[in-house]
């Protein structure tokens, strides 16, 4: 095992909404991730997990990156921007000049470098006419920014069974546990090391919901879901305000 070490940085995606522990606390792809590694290399396996849900690139640039950096692990992913596509502020070419400036000072420490192209999460969501060209600019520079700096791709966008409701959790903008199963078992085939094979089954499409169904459930999500994310936009906070990263510190993994 080349990796004695694996550093996780970025928002929610990361943090792993909605894939719970028994304790409430979420999991998510990253500790999946983490614990297949740990028993590859060995108890003195490191690993560190800084993402915070809401998180806006910037704020990821400037909390975590440095801590990353002051670990010097062999391995880290970094995954973020998937907040600021959905703001009216968003600046793609700010953004995306300094995504670049950020994966070569990673790279530029020797480690090996996790980078994202997200899953087509906007199918189910409003606001897609205005989003989604974003999210398919971002995932082109992402690409583009691996390919240029030696990054290792994980293309989630290219993968189809994303499509499938099932791999999103109620809020239909995080993963659900499956989903996360899936995206880990995705990095780990990027890596090179073997997962287990469920956790690449696809599951069953949910049955066809009638017209009628389908538009109640569509009103309880907005109330429960899209409201409250409104509210936070209007008042200026976010669902991480009080969050703070669930493994600070480089040490062995303990699931």
């Amino acid at each position: 095992m080349r990796w004695r070490s694996f550093v996780a940085v970025g928002d929610s995606f990361t943090e792993g909404m909605d894939d719970a522990y028994p304790d409430g606390s979420y999991r998510g792809w990253a500790d999946l991730v983490a614990a297949r590694l740990a028993a590859e290399a060995g108890p003195d396996f490191g690993y560190a997990n800084l993402a915070i849900r809401g998180r806006l690139f910037p704020s990821v640039v400037a909390e975590q990156v440095p801590a990353a950096l002051a670990m010097r692990p062999d391995l880290i992913s970094f995954a973020a921007g998937g907040n600021d596509v959905l703001r009216r502020s968003f600046d793609p070419d700010a953004l995306l000049e300094r995504f670049d400036q950020v994966v070569s000072r990673l790279r530029g420490t020797g480690a090996d470098l996790l980078l994202f192209r997200f899953a087509d999460v906007m199918a189910r969501l409003p606001g897609q006419r205005l989003v989604a060209p974003r999210v398919q600019l971002l995932n082109q520079a992402v690409g583009e920014i691996a390919d240029r700096h030696g990054a290792i791709l994980v293309d989630l966008f290219a993968d189809d069974t994303f499509r499938n409701p099932a791999l999103w959790s109620a809020d239909r903008l995080h993963l659900s546990a499956a989903g996360h199963r899936r995206v880990a078992g995705r990095v780990l085939d990027a890596l090179g090391v073997g997962c287990d094979e469920e956790w690449l089954l696809v599951p069953p499409h949910p049955e066809p919901t009638p017209w009628l169904s389908a538009r109640a459930a569509d009103l309880r999500w907005a109330g429960r879901h899209l409201a409250p994310w409104i509210r936070r936009r209007l008042t200026g906070r976010s669902s991480g305000d009080f969050v703070t990263a669930k493994r600070p510190v480089l040490s062995p993994f303990t699931d």
